[in-house]
This record gives C-alpha cells, sequence and structure tokens, in this order.
C-alpha cells in the first residue's frame, strides 16, 4: 500500500476513534454494598455490556437506605440507556407500602429492563452464642426480656421484612439491628456481635458451607435449587410460612426510550446464557431466571400488588 493511502485510511478511522475513546462510560448502581447478590451480578453484567459494546462499563456502589438511594440517584440520571442499577424487592415493592410511607413508587420512576437471578433469602446463626434452629430461635426469644437481636440488610429489605413476619407469625421476641447490606451483616455474625441476622444466601453460603456459620432456614416457600440442602422456615416448624423468592433485577430511568430498553436487554439475555456468567451466578449461590423488559414490568405490578396485601397485615 502507498504511503498516500496509508495517511488517507488513517484519517477516514480517526474520527471512528477518536469517538469510540470519548464516549462517556456506561453506568450500573448498586445499591447495595459489595460482596452480595447484587454486586455480583451487576459486575458480571457489566463485563459483559462492556465485551459486547466496545465501552467502558462502570460499576458504581451507591449504599443506603435499604437498597434505595442507588435506584433514587437513578431517577434523576438522563433517560439514555446510559446509566442503569440493579434493584431488589425492599425498595421496588415494600417501601411504597409501609404505613405513612414518603418513599417515591420507583415502579413509576423506573423502567424495568430485564430481571437477572433469582436468590434466596437465609437465616443464619453464629454456630455457638446463636440459636441452634428455628424452633430454637422462638424459644430463646421468649424466654429472654430482652429477647433476641437479628440483622439484616437493612430497614424494610425483604430480608427485615421476612423477620418481622417470623415476629408477628410465632410471637417471636425479636429486635431489628439494620446494617448497609448483607456482607457487613454476615461479618458481624461470624464474629459473634450479633447472634442471627437474615441476609441473601449469597454472602453466607460460603461459611455455611465451611461450618462457620448454621443455616436455620430459607425464607421463601420452596428451598433454594442452588443451595437444597437448606430446608425452608415452614418445613423447621411454622406451617405456611414463605414467599415468593428474591429477585435482582436491571432497571434504566422512566422515559428511557422502549427501543433502547430492548437493545439493553436482548444484550442481557445474551451475556446471562454465557457459561462465564453460568458460572458466575452459580458462585453467587443463585439462579438465572431472565425475564425480558415487558414480562419483567408485569410480574413486578403483580408482586406489589401482593406485597401491599401483605404490608398492611404485618402493621395493621
Amino acid at each position: 500500500m502507498r504511503v498516500g493511502q496509508v495517511l488517507l485510511l488513517a484519517l477516514l478511522l480517526a474520527p471512528a476513534a477518536a469517538s469510540a475513546q470519548t464516549q462517556k462510560p456506561i453506568r450500573i448502581i448498586v445499591p447495595f454494598a459489595p460482596g452480595a447478590s447484587a454486586d455480583g451480578i451487576a459486575r458480571a453484567v457489566a463485563t459483559g455490556l462492556g465485551e459486547r459494546s466496545g465501552r467502558t462499563v462502570v460499576v458504581e456502589n451507591n449504599v443506603g437506605g435499604g437498597g434505595s438511594l442507588g435506584l433514587v440517584a437513578l431517577t434523576k440520571s438522563p433517560p439514555d440507556g446510559d446509566t442503569l442499577a440493579v434493584g431488589a424487592t425492599g425498595a421496588l415493592l415494600i417501601n411504597p407500602h409501609l404505613p405513612n410511607s414518603t418513599a417515591p413508587d420507583l415502579l413509576r420512576e423506573l423502567a424495568p429492563v430485564a430481571k437477572l437471578i433469582e436468590v434466596g433469602v437465609v437465616v443464619v446463626a453464629h454456630p455457638t452464642v446463636g440459636p441452634s434452629s428455628i424452633k430454637d430461635l422462638i424459644a430463646k426469644s421468649k424466654a429472654r426480656p430482652e429477647g433476641l437481636s437479628y440483622g439484616s440488610t437493612g430497614v424494610h429489605t425483604g430480608q427485615h421484612i421476612t423477620m418481622e413476619l417470623l415476629k408477628k407469625t410465632t410471637g417471636a421476641n425479636l429486635t431489628h439491628i439494620p446494617y448497609r447490606g448483607s456482607a457487613p451483616a454476615v461479618v458481624d455474625v461470624l464474629a459473634g456481635q450479633i447472634p442471627l441476622a437474615a441476609v441473601d444466601i449469597t454472602s453466607a453460603y460460603p461459611h455455611v458451607a465451611a461450618g462457620r456459620l448454621r443455616a436455620l432456614g430459607m425464607g421463601e416457600t420452596k428451598r433454594s435449587a442452588a443451595a437444597p440442602e437448606i430446608p425452608t422456615i415452614a418445613e423447621e416448624g411454622v406451617p405456611g410460612f414463605g414467599r415468593a423468592g428474591g429477585f435482582i433485577g436491571l432497571f434504566a430511568p422512566a422515559g428511557t426510550p422502549p427501543a433502547v430498553v430492548r437493545k439493553i436487554s436482548a444484550e442481557v439475555a445474551e451475556i446471562l446464557k454465557t457459561p462465564a456468567v453460568q458460572a458466575n451466578v452459580k458462585t453467587l449461590t443463585a439462579t438465572v431466571n431472565y425475564e425480558d423488559d415487558a414480562t419483567f414490568a408485569s410480574n413486578l405490578a403483580a408482586e406489589s400488588a401482593r406485597w401491599k396485601v401483605v404490608i398492611k397485615d404485618l402493621f395493621k
């Protein structure tokens, strides 16, 4: 190739290269601390989106408000598909229905993009200072004037509400200690600072498998496919107890063009099929359960209506 042709080709390619270099990064906000299911799946999706788009994808942990602060930040972002967030049950389906709630109805202010994974809530205890079973938890809490304290991922998260439902159902004497995610709650149970906690199974399962924590029961209606050896709370002596499995989903700001949402959702579907992500989700002790934007939105609306009834009954 002649020198002139080389120079011409370089000039033609330069604008495209410059454009790729100056594109702003895609941001994925995680409203929980690192080390749990939301953070893990967000980083797996970020890697996939980066590889498929050729763009930089940045994961930001914006922690607080039981998983709501990061989602509120998303509502204030430009609706262009370049800022996304993962969200879970508490901020999306529980907070808006609480008595005298001033929490935003995030289902109105966000556009569901895709359901990513299902991850269970597990009640875990320190193997020596904590209760040995759900029945023991209930009995010991009632026998002590101060009851038992438990940690959770934050106020009004799915984990917190699971324990409050257990408290109301059984009359257990339980005191809530909120944390900024599952991982820090697990750290304090491991250290014996608190006797037990309700957390996502991602943060707890490696310690359960190693014998450093005791799994007392899953909060769902059926055992987790990712950890089938752990019984449900219902199986452990509280008949009829349990809710649908917890989820982590991907969201964009409301007003994001539907075509952009559908494109991202389709990309995510392919990312979740890859062996690397399948393996990653397995390490999270979770299961891939993809739903496209329309299906996810419909199911969220139905589940929100069910939670409204549960919350009304819990706090009446």
